[in-house]
């Protein structure tokens, strides 16, 4: 045995080192096992909608994203089909008043924030270690941690393991969780964009359009990241030498003013294209083992919780460790709970954005504009479109029943 650390995180992505940077700052000793050397631009989530800055407050993280370049938007307009574009702006939401003490929805690179994060956990006192080889986890009462790292093999003993490894997790495979997954009604990409300084830094914007929906996050100095989701049935429809082009094309929608913008826009990444579903388990707990983030399942991307869930996520799993010195399962049931609930929860709010703003037929389109008309009147009708934003914890129960989804896709 080569040392022994009070909590071994595989990963060292948003979820692995927000963890491990507020359990250095209350004196634990972490290690951090991180496979990458530097954080690439994969199409990733950007945004942290206002609960979720909510969580990183609670963190203490903050200031952490905002020296990455995190960005707040105060303003969401739903430039639409459905809409004149002055109608569209008319109905915009104030993000900075969703949520007491929130300034907004959070805008930052995911390249950088991982970066930000990892660098905060090693300043914390953490140890971080980059490039790391594979990853042999024992599970169990005093679970071991075997890595390589430089050609040289280490073998660790920890209290816990936590595996924050994404969503190929090797840790979560190795203690023998399995997760289900739905399947993929869309195919969902991005592309980061430079040079659309006519689009305003503070107002984030999504809507549909025939057959595409779009969100668009913008960032300081001109720079912006583009989503569109299409059919699952159009899989490949941006694809090829010429995808980037493509992209930027269809981006030049007729419900967003002045969209001719977008044809000018230089790419600053890559343009790339996945299956949008939701996977879960109700027991993302092993003897030593807990699962974080996106390793232990992810919420259907079309509602860009992604972010918002991984710090919920860190947040809890800190509340537990600092509680107790039992790293038990049992010990980890209220974690098991709420998240289990709380990702059922957000499985229903996919369910419905995606019947409503991402299919693509006249009957969707009705249903779309008869909702619109009243979910805010109605938080049980409401609380599935609302619950991205204020958490879904914060909307009644009845809202996620399968009597209340199937009120919604009746209308129209």
């Amino acid at each position: 045995m080569d040392r022994t650390h009070d909590i071994v995180i595989v990963g060292g992505g948003i979820a692995g080192s927000a963890l491990a940077t507020v359990l250095a700052r209350d004196g634990y000793d972490v290690l951090v096992l991180e496979r990458q050397t530097s954080f690439r631009d994969k199409v990733r989530g950007e945004t942290l909608l206002c609960w979720g800055v909510a969580e990183l407050q609670r963190l203490g993280l903050e200031e952490v994203l905002l020296g990455a370049g995190g960005t707040y938007a105060t303003r969401m307009v739903p430039y639409d089909e459905l809409l004149p574009p002055a109608h569209a702006e008319a109905a915009a939401a104030a993000l900075d008043r969703v949520l007491p003490g929130v300034p907004g929805a959070l805008d930052v690179g995911h390249p950088e924030a991982c970066e930000a994060l990892a660098t905060a956990a090693a300043g914390a006192g953490a140890t971080v270690v980059r490039g790391v080889g594979d990853v042999e986890v024992v599970a169990g009462a005093a679970p071991v941690v075997r890595y390589e790292h430089d050609d040289v093999g280490y073998e660790v003993g920890c209290g816990l393991v936590v595996g924050a490894d994404g969503r190929m997790s090797t840790v979560r495979r190795q203690v023998g969780i399995a997760l289900e997954q739905s399947a993929p009604r869309t195919m969902g990409g991005g592309m980061l964009v430079d040079g659309l300084h006519d689009w305003p830094t503070g107002q984030m914007s999504l809507g549909t359009e025939g057959d595409l929906y779009y969100l668009l996050f913008p960032r300081a100095g001109g720079r912006v990241r583009l989503y569109l989701l299409h059919d699952i049935a159009q899989r490949g429809r941006f694809a090829g030498p010429g995808r980037e082009k493509a992209f930027l094309d269809a981006y030049q929608l007729a419900c967003i003013p002045g969209s001719e913008m977008f044809a000018a826009a230089e790419p600053a990444g890559p343009c790339a294209f996945y299956p949008m579903n939701d996977s879960w388990t109700d027991e993302p707990c092993a003897p030593g083992v807990v699962l974080i983030g996106d390793a232990a399942g992810w919420n259907d991307p079309i509602i860009g919780q992604g972010l918002s869930i991984a710090l919920r996520d860190a947040r809890i799993v800190a509340d537990i460790l600092r509680a107790s010195t039992d790293r038990s399962v049992e010990a980890f049931t209220p974690y098991a709970q709420e998240r289990g609930e709380r990702m059922r929860r957000l499985r229903v709010a996919a369910q419905v954005t995606t019947a409503l703003a991402a299919t693509f037929t006249p009957r969707a389109a009705a249903r779309r504009a008869a909702y619109s008309a009243v979910f805010r009147s109605d938080p049980v009708l409401g609380g599935p479109r609302l619950a991205p934003q204020v958490g879904p914890e914060r909307m009644p129960a009845e809202a996620f029943t399968k009597q209340n989804v199937d009120r919604i896709l009746a209308m129209g």
